[in-house]
């Protein structure tokens, strides 16, 4: 995928845990419906958006509980489209 395509990085792991700075890393392309996900190592100093922080808990929850509606809700952010 190109590299402008969109992306994003996500805490998992509380900031008292060794595996803090371990963070699963999304990107995706809007035309064609991929996506990659990998483990990306962010410093514990590094302060990430969080792009789900202004969702009811209710429907945070249902799109950590489903990529694909996760995916679709993140492109709508980052490129606008509804």
């Amino acid at each position: 995928m190109p590299d402008s395509d969109p992306s994003c990085n996500v805490r998992f792991y509380p900031p008292e845990s060794a595996m803090f700075e371990r963070c699963p890393g999304l990107a995706w392309c809007s035309q064609c419906h991929v996506c990659t996900g990998t483990m990306a190592h962010v410093p514990r100093n590094h302060v990430l958006d969080d792009a789900l922080a202004s969702l009811p808990a209710d429907e945070r929850d249902r799109l950590l509980r489903k990529e694909t509606a996760l995916i679709e809700y993140l492109d709508r952010r980052v490129t606008g489209r509804q």
